[in-house]
C-alpha cells in the first residue's frame, strides 16, 4: 500500500502535521514539493479523486496575492496550469494512503487522515 506525503519541508504546518501524526515513523515516504514537485499524473489523479482543479489549489500561497489571482476568473484549466506551474499552489499537505488522498491542513482533513492511518 502507497503511503507518501507531498510537503514542504520549510513549511511549518507541514512539519507539525506530519510530527503529530507520526508519519516517518509510520512508514510514509515523504515528497518534499519544492525539491520534486507533482508531475502530470499525480495531478491527475488527485483530480480524479478530488474531481476539480480548484479544490487543490492553495489561496493562501505568496505567488497567488502577488500575481493578483484573486481578481481574476480563473477556469479549472487555469488552475491545472497553475499547479503544474509552482509547487506553491498546491494545498499542503498532501496524505495518501493507499488510494484515499488527504488534501491539506484543515483540522477536519487530518482527523479523517489519523483516524484511518491508525487502523493501519
Amino acid at each position: 500500500m502507497t503511503k507518501k506525503v507531498y510537503h514542504l519541508s520549510t513549511c511549518s504546518t507541514c512539519k507539525r502535521i506530519i510530527k503529530e501524526l507520526e508519519l516517518v515513523e509510520k512508514g510514509f515516504e515523504l515528497q518534499n514539493l519544492k525539491e520534486t514537485p507533482i508531475d502530470k499524473a499525480v495531478l491527475e489523479v488527485l483530480h480524479s479523486f478530488t474531481g476539480s482543479y480548484e479544490s487543490l489549489f492553495n489561496r493562501r500561497s505568496v505567488l497567488y496575492r502577488e500575481r493578483n489571482l484573486k481578481e481574476q476568473s480563473l477556469t479549472e484549466e487555469d488552475y491545472k496550469n497553475l499547479l503544474l506551474e509552482h509547487y506553491s499552489f498546491l494545498k499542503r499537505p498532501v496524505i495518501q494512503v493507499g488510494n484515499k488522498f488527504f488534501i491539506g491542513n484543515s483540522k477536519k482533513t487530518i482527523e479523517a487522515a489519523k483516524l484511518l492511518i491508525d487502523t493501519l
